[in-house]
């Protein structure tokens, strides 16, 4: 790209980038010249495959993509976030304003939050039902609007694995006021790609950099089902009950279901608002994914178990959120023994308090 410049403008690239280097954040406008037509520190480049950093994700009118992003990793700085937007507007019919579009994908490099708040919220994001298991012995997760992958143990943190996570967000602004709106992506193969090669740079980045690039080149095995309407049993895993109420909108996402994961995720609809999660519950016998819940509040008082099953650090995990707390048939901490106990024995090992 730079030997398309001339000098004066390859000087002024320069001139950017220092001041970008020294700030440790940049804001880049990233379809015009003299500004770069990559983002987060070079791992994505336009048009490299997902609809979103292609020509199709400038389809609307007025379409424009831009990208913030922190210093890269090092050796000394463990965290950095990577941010991608299309912003477009359209004409509306019912006001003078146009309405107004935004399309963002953030991506993130670092240890899971410290804060026990913070670190429920990012499992309940990342772990969520809709997400599919990565082939190839690759652990974490991917759907169509997230993903996470857990770093190599030499991307270690003070003894804490580290992880690359992509997230998408999308809002609509009209005379109806500020909606959110679902957005994809891409293909869970095109997130991964996008996943894979943010995790590559930032590992090179930082030091920390395997010989060879992680890389994926089997099919998805298991894919998450659809959204349906919360079920009893929740889940579909015996045991796990809850009193929904009249007109509930609680929907449930039943996703990988094998011998070392299971994850269901619950939340509460409301047209022009994000999901609001409502419940999860996670079985991990993945000794790296399963670090990934430490820090948190142990036993089944606190929705977190850890045992052993056939030789395997296995990691129950539920979380029930303010909506549905209390709700628990006979109450919530049975819940989650019930699930431990009905999951722990499809895998073959004890669950529960006592395992």
């Amino acid at each position: 790209m730079g030997g398309r410049r001339g000098r004066r403008g390859a000087v002024l690239a320069g001139t950017v980038a220092g001041a970008v280097l020294a700030s440790g954040i940049g804001l880049w406008a990233t379809d015009s010249w003299p500004f770069r037509d990559s983002y987060c520190w070079g791992a994505w480049e336009q048009g490299s495959g997902a609809a979103f950093l292609g020509e199709d994700g400038l389809a609307k009118s007025g379409s424009q993509r831009r990208s913030t992003e922190t210093a890269p990793p090092s050796a000394g700085r463990h965290r950095a976030s990577c941010t991608v937007t299309v912003t477009s507007t359209v004409a509306d019919d019912d006001s003078d304003e146009p309405l107004r579009f935004k399309e963002q994908v953030t991506v993130e490099y670092g240890p899971v939050p410290s804060g026990a708040e913070e670190h429920r919220a990012w499992i309940g994001r990342y772990f969520d039902g809709s997400a599919s298991r990565l082939p190839d012995g690759l652990d974490g997760l991917v759907s169509g609007d997230r993903a996470m992958l857990v770093l190599p143990s030499a991307c270690d943190v003070d003894g804490r694995p580290s992880t690359v996570t992509i997230r998408s967000e999308s809002t609509g602004d009209g005379h109806l006021g500020k909606l959110a709106m679902p957005f994809t992506i891409g293909s869970r193969s095109d997130v991964t790609r996008m996943l894979l090669d943010a995790a590559n740079t930032g590992m090179r980045e930082a030091g920390c950099a395997p010989g060879e690039p992680l890389d994926m080149t089997s099919p998805f095995v298991t894919v998450a089902e659809g959204e349906e309407s919360a079920g009893k049993p929740l889940c579909r895993i015996p045991g796990v009950t809850f009193g929904f109420g009249p007109g509930s909108r609680y929907r449930q996402q039943v996703g990988v279901v094998d011998e070392r994961l299971q994850t269901c995720s619950v939340v509460w609809k409301s047209p022009g608002m994000p999901d609001e999660p409502a419940a999860q519950y996670v079985m991990v016998g993945d000794s790296r994914m399963a670090a990934l819940f430490a820090g948190l509040p142990e036993g089944a008082g606190n929705g977190l178990v850890r045992t052993e099953c056939d030789g395997r650090q296995t990691v129950f995990y539920g979380n029930v959120q303010s909506g549905l707390e209390g709700s628990g048939r006979p109450h919530d901490r049975q819940v989650f023994t019930n699930f431990t106990e009905s999951v722990g024995k499809r895998i073959g090992c004890g669950g529960g308090e006592g395992a």
